[in-house]
């Protein structure tokens, strides 16, 4: 395990955390202040969501790629 991995939560992780701040929101018993902070948040853990599931989406396109590759013999289209 990288130490970049210990650091961050995992995708899962960060999904669950914007779960619960929408549900907070939604309950509609917060401050002003107090929503407009998880707001914040949950544009935060939104993005980089989005960007994780961007770079997997990459990852899987070159493994695919390379596979494509592997299966041609090397020689490329």
């Amino acid at each position: 395990m990288t130490e970049k991995t210990k650091e961050q939560p995992s995708f899962e992780q960060l999904l669950e955390q914007l779960e619960q701040i929408v549900s907070r929101m939604e309950a509609g018993e917060l401050p002003l202040e107090a929503t407009l902070q998880e707001f914040e948040r949950g544009q935060a853990l939104a993005a980089e969501c989005e960007q994780r599931l961007r770079d997997a989406t990459q990852r899987v396109n070159t493994l695919l790629q390379d596979a494509g590759t592997a299966e041609d013999g090397g020689q490329a289209h």
